[in-house]
């Protein structure tokens, strides 16, 4: 199991918020900005870099709590709730945008985006509250809603998504630096596209995908590679409900030939009244554990890519064929695959990674 660990550390580190920052600034250089603003589960870590290329531009960090951890000493740092939002994350939504609409007409702007934005900051619609805003989030997460469905109704709830806030910005140019967690790496979706331009922008503008669960994959490739291991699947498929998907990527790894298969995305799923402890990746692993049950040589990691899985401290877990329990079934249908797995030692604690590219799902088939 210490050789999947190995390899999903491989994949996140090739995706670590100062890595890809750092090399996208080395790579394609850009005129110092005169602000910098990182939003996102990554923040802290994209905003390091920045600020090693950038030390005299004023930096204001927004991330999740426990997050902040590394920040350079001038950044001004807010922390604030995911996935669902609080007060904190309206308070940052609105220091955002103030901070956005008072740069003057000749400044340049530079925005670091990554998952999580969506819900770390918020300047709400004009007649919707704090908890209007909370129920809805926390219903459309229990529903299994999709990343694409949860981000158009967060732009229609909001003064700064969907390219609004970069409506509000009178200056010369905006630089937007984005770690993808959504299928396709579009803008307009990442972080509810917050880091996005409005049609016909009237400055300057220029982004960038620095980092995506392709480039993680392709990393996890190389190490597996480098080790002697032979890859076979290697996909971005797990767009569809963990039922769904744990069957499909069971019957794929049962048979497939021996070596290293990868599969990145990220599933849903719909939450029971009062669920238990857990997330999506702790689910499939579960459901994943039931499907290989008895399997000889077969062992899964299922993990998010940063760091946390739900309202979780755990990534995700690994699971082999020798995980499931009939016990187990019951913990599915109280979404509390977390508390099961953690009794039995499977689950995988990295800490906060300073990326965000979505899941990986690595086995390993001798």
């Amino acid at each position: 199991m210490t050789d999947l660990r190995r390899l999903f550390d491989a994949g996140v580190a090739a995706v670590g918020g100062d890595t890809s920052v750092a090399a996208s600034l080395a790579a394609d250089p850009i005129a110092p900005p005169d602000q910098i603003i990182a939003v996102g589960k990554a923040a802290t870590a994209m905003a390091r870099a920045a600020h090693e290329v950038f030390p005299e531009s004023p930096l204001l960090i927004v991330t999740k709590y426990h997050h902040a951890e590394g920040a350079p000493a001038v950044a001004d740092v807010m922390e604030a709730a995911h996935p669902v939002l609080d007060e904190n994350s309206i308070a940052a939504g609105t220091r955002v945008l103030e901070t956005v609409q008072n740069m003057s007409a000749d400044r340049h702007l530079m925005l670091l985006v990554s998952g999580g934005a969506s819900a770390l900051v918020e300047a709400p619609a004009d007649g919707l509250s704090l908890d209007d805003l909370s129920s809805r989030a926390q219903q459309m997460l229990a529903s299994g809603a999709d990343i694409h469905a949860m981000n158009a109704a967060r732009m229609q709830a909001s003064r700064i998504k969907g390219g609004k806030l970069l409506g509000a910005f009178r200056g010369a140019r905006v630089t937007t630096l984005a770690i993808s967690d959504v299928e396709g790496d579009s803008l307009q979706v990442i972080g509810s596209g917050i880091g996005a331009a409005p049609v016909e922008p009237a400055f300057t503008f220029e982004a960038r995908i620095v980092a995506s669960n392709a480039i993680a994959r392709a990393a996890v490739h190389r190490a597996a590679t480098d080790a002697g291991l032979i890859v076979g699947h290697d996909e971005e498929t797990l767009y569809a409900d963990v039922n769904a998907v744990a069957p499909r990527i069971a019957a794929a790894l049962k048979n497939a030939s021996p070596g290293v298969h990868l599969f990145g995305g990220e599933p849903t799923v719909v939450l029971p009244p009062d669920p238990g402890l857990g997330g999506r990746n702790q689910a499939l692993a579960l459901l994943l554990a039931r499907e290989i049950a008895g399997a000889q040589g077969l062992q899964i990691l299922v993990a998010g890519t940063d760091g946390t899985d739900g309202p979780t401290d755990a990534a995700g877990a690994i699971v082999d064929g020798e995980t499931w329990e009939a016990s187990g079934q019951e913990a599915l249908d109280r979404a509390d695959a977390g508390r099961w797995l953690d009794a039995r030692g499977a689950l995988l604690k990295t800490g906060p990674t300073g990326t965000n590219v979505m899941d990986l799902v690595i086995a390993r088939k001798s």
